[in-house]
């Protein structure tokens, strides 16, 4: 299987190494083109205008869980035109007593050409199917929820 990588870049800028001193602020490049700011969340001090590690896993695991959809419902002729998801990660102590993403919950809602409908139960089943395809959801070892309405 292939490597993928970011490059990320942090400097100490004008504060100092010292507890509550210094901001988390770094630069990630995912591609020459593309570059986000992340920090730390906004509990954590964080400024809330850049993203942060449990937002961009959010991210990561909801875009992973909708392409693997998107294949599955392709093979089935199913006419998706729109995918749309909110998802929610959720912090707090794992098994282990450590603080870590205990939950991500996923809340896709999919669209379809003119009037294809696709019962809940089928629905459900490539879901499921997606979530279990997913590389992301496959490398987390806590819970993740795919929540169908």
């Amino acid at each position: 299987m292939g490597k993928i990588s970011i490059d990320l870049l942090w400097k100490i800028g004008d504060g100092k190494m010292a507890p509550g001193s210094y901001s988390n602020e770094h630069q990630i490049t995912f591609t020459p083109n593309i570059k986000i700011i992340g920090d730390s969340a906004p509990d954590w001090k964080g400024n809330e205008l850049n993203s942060n590690p449990e937002q961009t896993l959010a991210a990561s695991l909801s875009s992973c869980h909708m392409m693997t959809f998107l294949a599955l419902a392709a093979k089935m002729n199913w006419p998706v035109v729109s995918y749309k998801d909110y998802a929610i990660a959720t912090l707090g102590k794992n098994s282990k007593g450590q603080m870590s993403v205990i939950k991500i919950e996923l809340n896709p809602k999919v669209t379809f050409l003119n009037k294809f409908s696709v019962n809940s139960e089928d629905m459900k089943k490539v879901q499921d199917r997606a979530h279990r395809y997913c590389f992301i959801a496959n490398s987390l070892s806590e819970e993740v929820k795919v929540l169908i309405n």
